[in-house]
């Protein structure tokens, strides 16, 4: 199966170039701003920022290290190439659309089962009525799994970008190990990673993944390389933080699930992801971080492949009639009145609240407390549990039928509109740097 990055292009590498067993995959490069097909034999270097190569490598890279394990998290995937964004990483909604749109067109033809988006641009809107996340909604319609980065605008609340607001597609945040590979009781929620919920209510991100200190293929004449010399080892490989690296790992572990299974539907790829993941907990057995921060916890590859869950992503919500503007939805988050966050059930009451503070039984049961209300946590590590689930169904998950004034009654409702220009001329970023971490 193949997977498309949607970034700022692509550098030959034989890492990239070939797959594991030593053949070509790349099976096509498409340049959304000149609207123009590269190649779809071989392979051309379009990369002139650096971060779409460092993304492709996290996912893809072949290379072996040092205890002759695979660098990247799905080494046989084939992969389309599509360039969005200019040398500086900024780019426009137009030039990101017809990217997309692309890869919907030529889904069949590529076997395009993956779509990476780590980007990320402020909401403006609603996400139902945002032009890019209407596209990003149409290939998740299609079949596409769609993996967007969360952010690095973190850590307060409601600061979660576009295209990772839409509540459908798979949204990661980052973690980081803490310079300890082998330990996983100091790890963190990365400062940077932003946090939900979105403007509707929903829960975000879904998921977090290492984003920190991720080292992945950059040549040393990118513009990422030449701003940050220090990062760089020389050779072929780049140091780099954020939300970006993240979504490629979660992209290259999509791909593990969908090889595994090629009958899976986008929610059921979602469903595996969250079931199987681990949320981080303290030493005494507390949730560490609100679902807000962490999502349904860390991403375990070999778990989510090996699921068998089904039905617990995008319960309530119907992408086709959100699509055609019949019924949009919000999520089961609102505020109250000293600004902290909870949960509603779909009837509105204020009950199946949080505070951290309880794991019972096979699984953590929310209790009568706040979903998020002081702050965060960041100077001690925490331990991302092994076979911690949650419990009652994922309710955070679901999405319930939008009416006025069903969310944020203080203020939150966008008021005025957005009006959004005919040649869609808004702009998104891959490039929002952060400290290593």
């Amino acid at each position: 199966m193949t997977v498309a990055v949607i970034d700022n292009g692509y550098w030959i590498h034989s890492a990239l170039d070939l797959n594991a067993a030593g053949y070509r995959r790349i099976r096509a490069q498409y340049d959304a701003r000149r609207n123009q097909i590269d190649t779809t034999s071989g392979a051309v270097s379009t990369e002139e920022n650096g971060h779409g190569t460092h993304v492709t490598s996290t996912m893809l890279d072949r290379e072996r290290n040092i205890d002759n394990k695979f660098i990247g998290i799905a080494p046989d995937a084939d992969l389309i190439s599509v360039k969005a964004f200019k040398a500086d990483g900024s780019g426009t909604y137009l030039d990101v659309i017809r990217g997309i749109d692309w890869v919907v067109a030529n889904k069949d033809l590529y076997n395009i089962r993956v779509l990476n988006l780590s980007f990320s641009t402020p909401p403006r809107s609603y996400y139902w009525e945002d032009p890019l996340n209407q596209a990003v909604m149409a290939a998740w319609e299609a079949g596409i799994v769609v993996v967007a980065s969360a952010g690095n605008t973190g850590p307060e609340p409601m600061t979660i970008g576009v295209p990772g607001n839409v509540p459908y597609v798979i949204t990661a945040g980052a973690m980081t190990d803490n310079y300890t590979p082998g330990a996983s009781d100091d790890d963190t929620m990365a400062s940077f990673s932003a946090a939900g919920p979105t403007h509707e209510g929903f829960v975000k991100p879904d998921i977090v993944a290492p984003g920190g200190h991720m080292l992945g293929l950059m040549r040393n004449d990118m513009r990422i390389a030449i701003d940050h010399p220090h990062l760089h080892d020389g050779a072929n490989y780049f140091e780099m933080s954020g939300t970006s690296q993240s979504a490629a790992v979660v992209s290259g572990v999509v791909a593990l699930v969908v090889s595994a299974d090629q009958g899976l539907s986008p929610d059921d790829v979602k469903c595996r992801l969250i079931d199987s993941a681990r949320p981080a907990i303290t030493a005494t057995g507390e949730l560490a971080y609100s679902p807000l921060q962490q999502g349904a916890g860390m991403i375990d590859a070999y778990a989510a492949v090996y699921s068998n869950a089904t039905g617990c992503a995008n319960r309530g919500l119907n992408i086709s009639r959100d699509l055609d503007d019949v019924e949009h939805y919000g999520g089961p988050v609102n505020q109250d009145e000293q600004g902290n966050f909870y949960l509603m059930d779909p009837d509105g009451g204020h009950h199946a609240l949080w505070d951290g503070a309880f794991a019972k039984g096979d699984g953590y049961l929310w209790s009568d407390g706040y979903l998020w209300s002081d702050g965060y946590l960041w100077s001690d590590g925490y331990l991302w549990s092994d076979g911690y689930l949650w419990s009652d169904g994922y309710l955070w998950s679901d999405g319930y039928l939008w009416s006025d004034g069903y969310l944020w009654s203080d203020g939150y409702l966008w008021s005025d509109g957005y009006l959004w220009s005919d040649s869609l001329t808004e702009t998104a970023s891959v490039n929002v740097w952060v400290p290593q971490e």
